[in-house]
């Protein structure tokens, strides 16, 4: 029996795996597999709080586990110290376009810009006051000066981290925002402070209003949105913390443009981020792209029908399913193998129990029952994923508890059984899982 999950937990675990929904919360209660992957992206972290980068696609089918790892992974980083900002691509969020699709790409960045003690985004505010206390805080330690001594030795230092970032593209009017957001917090000025979390959020739809509200000529665009993030890192890292994650999912969106030379646009802002990584142009920051093997290998419309891309990122002559390299750009998942998906429905099984307060309602026999039907399906071999088991073993646990007198075999139908049985697990080996007899 595994450790008990929060009711809250439980209930937000079931409800979205039901829906066919990532969870942003208790993955470290479900997860399965997947260790050389998390382990290989574990190592791109370590690296990004060192001061490197690292640029990363997540390739995997509809339903095969890919935002689930990218999940497992922002909650990973928060936990870790750093900062997460995540976003799923769309037809209105894009890396390039003409009508503003990277600049809305920004914006829900940093809208869901997530801390360990804010995780579900909305943090930018509380990383501004926490810098800010904390300076003050380095200051006390440092010298006995009150009122305003006290405020310029303060301001003194904010300048310093401010005058660290002038020297990166934009870095001069991100300092100014910054210095300015510290003096609406001296002055108490709820207004300006507002106004400043504009500014920064890419909110300001023209430069005139940002100079007349601020004073800075500048505002966050389609063109500099990239620029920006690589300035937000180097200051998070300034504010304390380890660096900066972007994890960007539905790469298929961009496969999906119609227009080839709107797509071509797109990819040249991937290869641009991609080259910034490898040579060393960003710092503290890390990249995960998540996509569908099409959206990635299609050489008419996937990301390898930009040249450029191919060349850097096709698997050199070695690789192959059995033998992969974890440290390419990417990182290919493979469905989850039958063994791990009785772990993971068994542990489904019990949170499910844990919420409504009940036994398991399945046995060992029933879970290989369940799995058996399901692997038999026509075209199982190759269109069944783990998010369709998942939602279709929830919906049996759903059934059997709201109708206790049901049994596993009225509702799945007895045909399978026979071949269930003895069929994945036999005690007598120790409990060695076996091939399902498919």
């Amino acid at each position: 029996m595994q450790n008990a999950v929060p009711t809250r937990i439980a209930n937000i675990l079931i409800n979205a795996l039901k829906g066919g929904v990532v969870p942003r919360v208790g993955l470290e209660y479900i997860t399965v597999g997947r260790a050389e992957e998390i382990a290989a992206i574990l190592r791109d972290i370590e690296m990004i709080e060192n001061g490197s980068a690292s640029f990363r696609f997540v390739v995997g089918k509809y339903g095969s586990g890919k935002s689930f790892l990218l999940q497992t992974i922002r909650n990973y980083a928060t936990a870790k110290g750093f900062v997460v900002v995540d976003a799923d691509l769309s037809p209105e969020r894009r890396f390039a376009g003409t009508k503003g699709q990277g600049l809305a790409t920004y914006k829900e960045l940093i809208q869901n810009l997530s801390t360990k003690s804010k995780p579900d985004g909305g943090a930018l505010p509380l990383i501004l006051e926490k810098w800010i206390s904390g300076i003050q805080a380095a200051v006390k330690t440092q010298s006995d000066a009150e009122g305003e001594e006290f405020n310029k030795l303060v301001e003194k230092q904010i300048y310093a981290v401010a005058v660290s970032l002038e020297g990166m593209v934009n870095g001069f009017d991100f300092a100014k925002a910054v210095v300015a957001y510290w003096n609406a917090y001296r002055q108490d000025d709820a207004a300006k402070k507002s106004n400043v979390l504009k500014w920064f959020r890419g909110e300001y739809p023209t430069r005139r209003e940002a100079k007349e509200e601020l004073g800075i000529n500048f505002t966050v665009t389609d063109e500099t949105w990239y620029d920006f993030l690589k300035i937000f890192a180097a200051f998070l890292v300034g504010a304390g913390y380890k660096g900066m994650l972007v994890v960007i999912d539905e790469l298929v969106n961009i496969f999906k443009i119609p227009n080839s030379i709107t797509r071509a646009n797109n990819y040249e802002k991937i290869l641009t981020m991609y080259n910034d990584v490898l040579q060393g142009k960003a710092k503290h920051i890390g990249f995960l792209m998540g996509g569908t093997p099409q959206c990635i290998e299609d050489k008419y419309k996937g990301v390898f029908s930009y040249e450029a891309l191919r060349s850097r990122l096709s698997e050199g002559h070695f690789s192959s399913d059995d033998v992969k390299d974890l440290s390419a750009p990417i990182i290919r998942l493979q469905m989850l193998s039958q063994e791990e998906m009785y772990i993971l429905i068994e542990k489904l099984l019990n949170i499910h129990a844990q919420l409504y307060k009940t036994t398991p309602v399945l046995s060992q026999d029933d879970l290989i029952y369940f799995l058996t039907v399901e692997y038999n399906r026509v075209g199982a071999d190759t269109h069944i994923t783990p998010r369709e088991i998942i939602r279709d073993f929830i919906e049996l646990v759903n059934i059997l508890h709201q109708y206790p007198l049901k049994r596993v075999s009225d509702i799945l139908g007895d045909n399978s059984f026979e071949m269930a049985k003895g069929g994945i697990f036999d005690e007598e080996i120790h409990g060695e899982f076996q091939e399902f007899e498919v």
